[in-house]
């Protein structure tokens, strides 16, 4: 039990790395050119565009067997199953932060600040804050940006159902005035 244990710890801290790979090597680098590249391009274009779940599991499932094999043969099948259990959770839970993020905004503490740590690499530095679940890797890696404000597109604030407000208030849902601005 502490062999899957440990796969599990070790399995949360590879999913953090990978999730910073998929999303900053794999999605931004290749600039279109490859297939994770260019649907991640179309969801910058229109941040309401998800890939298709079908297109995910498609592109999880090798990457997860790989990762499985792999661990399994160094460190056992406790280990590896531990490992790929934390990996998929990762998976599943950024994949539910992330669409929740455009989709249904911010409710607690975390999700404010996940919200606007990923929204200010949508509008304004796209460069930096590839960690949507945390800003680990982009820490190490240095394209980590504070983000305590986030400066939205007038165009943009209708793209992101829970921030714009009703015709008479402002342009900004007032439970979202201190973290967004409508440039």
């Amino acid at each position: 039990m502490l062999s899957v244990a440990l796969g599990f710890i070790a399995g949360l801290v590879a999913w953090t790395f990978l999730e910073y790979v998929i999303h900053s090597w794999l999605g931004h680098l290749p600039k279109g050119k490859i297939l994770i590249s260019s649907e991640h391009l179309k969801h910058h274009a229109d941040i309401l565009y998800f890939t298709p779940l079908a297109l995910k599991v498609r592109g999880a499932v090798p990457v997860l067997s790989i990762l499985l094999l792999s661990t399994s043969a160094l460190f056992g099948l406790a280990v590896g199953l531990g490992f790929i259990s934390a990996v998929a959770l990762g998976w599943v839970s950024y994949e539910w932060l992330h669409q929740s993020i455009h989709v249904n905004g911010p409710t607690n503490w975390y999700s404010r600040w996940a919200a606007r740590h990923h929204l200010h690499h949508h509008f304004t530095r796209p460069n930096h804050n590839h960690g949507v679940t945390t800003p680990l890797w982009d820490l190490v890696l240095r394209t980590y940006e504070r983000a305590p404000r986030v400066r939205v597109g007038r165009r943009h604030v209708a793209t992101l159902p829970w921030l714009a407000s009703g015709l008479n208030a402002g342009p900004v849902q007032p439970a979202f005035m201190a973290d967004y601005d409508v440039i």
